[in-house]
C-alpha cells in the first residue's frame, strides 16, 4: 500500500508542492503512517495477483482513491468507487471527497462518475498555496442524507 501512496504522491502531488512541504513530508512519512493506522480499513483491488489500487471511506466520505500509473485507465478506480459508494449508499444519501484544483485528471474521472464540485477552500494539508475542492454525488436508493462539513 506504501508503495501505491508514494507512486501516485510522486506523479501528481510533488510537482505541485513547495521545497519545504516535500522535505517535511519526508521526514514525516505519512504514507506509512497512514496504512498503518487505516490500513486495515482500505478495500484493495487485485489483478493477476498483484495490488492495483485502493480506496478508504468513512460514513459517507471518501478519503483516498489510489491506482499507481501502470494501472490506471483499465477499470480499477471506477470498479473501487463503486464498491464505496454501494457500501455508504447503505447509510448515506450522498458520497463525498475532495481533489485539487490542479489535478484536471481526477476532477474529470470524478465528474465522468457523476460527482459535482459543491466547494472549494485553501489546502492546508500541505501548506501549498493550492485550491482543494470538495466533491458530492447524490446516491441512488441511499440512506439519509448528510450534510456536507
Amino acid at each position: 500500500m506504501v508503495a501505491i501512496l508514494e507512486d501516485t504522491f510522486l506523479s501528481t502531488w510533488a510537482p505541485q508542492l513547495r521545497p519545504a512541504a516535500l522535505e517535511r513530508r519526508l521526514i514525516e512519512q505519512p504514507a506509512r503512517a497512514y496504512v498503518a493506522e487505516k490500513g486495515r480499513q482500505f478495500v484493495v483491488a487485485v489483478q493477476d495477483g498483484s495490488t492495483v489500487g485502493m480506496i478508504h471511506w468513512d460514513g459517507d466520505f471518501i478519503h483516498a482513491l489510489h491506482v499507481p500509473q501502470s494501472a490506471q485507465r483499465r477499470g480499477v478506480g471506477q470498479a473501487l468507487l463503486a464498491r464505496a459508494e454501494a457500501a455508504i449508499a447503505s447509510d448515506h444519501g450522498v458520497a463525498r471527497l475532495e481533489t485539487d484544483t490542479f489535478n484536471q485528471i481526477a476532477r474529470a474521472f470524478y465528474a465522468g462518475c457523476g460527482y459535482r464540485e459543491i466547494d472549494s477552500y485553501p489546502d492546508e494539508e500541505w501548506d501549498s498555496g493550492l485550491t482543494t475542492l470538495l466533491l458530492e454525488k447524490t446516491l441512488r436508493g441511499g440512506g439519509r442524507r448528510t450534510p456536507h462539513r
